[in-house]
């Protein structure tokens, strides 16, 4: 029976690919600041800016594809049961060929009701102010804002503290819930931390690895690690 590897990503594997992050640029994201464009308040204040801003960001999807990280991330499962959870909206995860892949913030390529967040549908195209769902209510993208609560906690919970290996890849460990899931992992597993800049770690895990290279230079590194156990 495969072992259970988990992978934590975060918006430094989609870097690679060209998805800028806001945290690159103190608070900005696309040069908007990221309450206006990732906040409920933002949505009312201004939902037509909000729904240019994704249809923009999801027409960028076309436009990149999966680079090495999320490759050899994908190929990760010849060898072990693989769960990604990642804080990335985009689909460059599955594309690569990872088939177990829970995503923590939402995902661009859906949107759901304003008025029922689990009313989730298909979305590949713009969404526009009058798109109503079959419900009647106005289609927002399918992202979790800051303020919002993160549905699919618990499920990560669970996941993590499953895990048998502990992978964090391209997060700084600063937005929460997310950043707190390592405390679930069992204290006793190895985890493996990638990260050009990394964040700090809670020392009661036993075994951690620090790799301060970019994701798909610590990722070879670690596969070449992993698939000999």
């Amino acid at each position: 029976m495969k072992k259970n590897l988990v992978v934590l990503s975060g918006a430094g594997v989609s870097a690679e690919s060209g998805i800028k992050t806001f945290r690159d640029a103190g608070g900005l994201w696309e040069g908007h600041n990221v309450m206006e464009v990732a906040s409920p308040e933002g949505w009312r204040k201004n939902p037509a800016l909000v729904l240019d801003f994704y249809n923009k960001r999801r027409q960028q999807l076309f436009e990149v594809v999966p680079n090495k990280t999320h490759t050899i991330i994908a190929e990760l499962e010849n060898h072990f049961d693989v769960t990604v959870i990642t804080q990335n909206v985009d689909d460059l995860h599955e594309r690569a060929g990872s088939t177990n892949v829970l995503h923590l913030h939402g995902e661009l390529l859906k949107a759901r009701s304003v008025n029922n967040e689990f009313d989730i549908v298909e979305c590949t195209g713009d969404i526009n102010e009058g798109d109503l769902h079959t419900d009647g209510h106005q289609l927002r993208p399918h992202i979790v804002w800051f303020g919002e609560a993160v549905p699919a906690i618990p499920e990560a919970i669970n996941i993590v503290e499953k895990a048998d290996y502990l992978i964090i890849i391209g997060t700084s460990l600063q937005v929460y819930p997310a950043a707190g899931l390592i405390d679930y992992a069992k204290q006793t597993i190895p985890v493996y931390y990638i990260d050009p800049n990394p964040g700090s770690i809670p020392s009661m895990h036993y075994y951690i690895e620090n790799i301060q290279l970019t994701g798909s230079e610590g990722m070879e590194l670690v596969y070449e690690k992993l698939k000999t156990i």
